[in-house]
């Protein structure tokens, strides 16, 4: 199989189900960005981080391939997807893997400064990767619906990136330089 077919020479592709649109819609944007997301957390799963919060990371990629094939699916052909979906399962995993790092990490009090260490600035680019495929996903459920729970995954998703972040910091001690405003005179 060739990987280069020419099809999209004149700035169109494929959704999953065969209809072709610019490669600036919405939802090319959307499904795009959490490729991106996917490739940086092979990035941050590639350091030298705890073996459970790889393993976590490496179901989170293969996640977020099912949420990109959803995205890569006009609604009216849902039905032709014959994978899973993203559940409420998906969902409570990140939230228990957030409660058991949260129980190991001092108690935030101000913003925290993204740095201290190359693996944690990873983590906190995947946040903010994820915000912005949040973003987009958003965007496209005004005009076309994207299923709740893929939402809610993405919402949830980034909040697990920045508490693992702060876990990465820990573990890693780098110091995390906390945002203190400038007081006006």
């Amino acid at each position: 199989m060739k990987i280069y077919t020419k099809t999209g020479d004149k700035g169109t592709t494929a959704l999953f189900t065969g209809t072709r649109v610019p490669k600036h819609h919405i939802r090319i944007e959307s499904y795009g960005t959490i490729d991106e997301l996917n490739s940086h957390l092979g990035l941050l799963r590639d350091q030298d981080i705890d073996p459970n919060s790889a393993e976590i990371l490496v179901l989170i990629q293969q996640k977020l391939f099912t949420v990109g094939s959803i995205l890569a699916t006009e609604p009216k052909k849902k039905e032709r997807l014959k994978i899973s979906k993203i559940n409420d399962d998906d969902i409570q995993l990140l939230e228990n893997e957030m409660d058991k790092m949260n129980e190991t990490l001092p108690q935030m009090t101000h913003f925290i400064l993204p740095g201290g260490h190359p693996t944690v600035s990873y983590c906190h680019i995947a946040r903010t990767i994820c915000r912005r495929a949040e973003r987009m996903i958003s965007y496209l459920h005004e005009t076309e619906p994207v299923p709740e729970s893929l939402l809610a995954y993405i919402n949830r998703l980034s909040d697990y990136l920045f508490v693992l972040a702060r876990k990465l910091s820990k573990d890693l001690n780098a110091q995390e330089v906390k945002w203190i405003p400038e007081k006006l005179d």
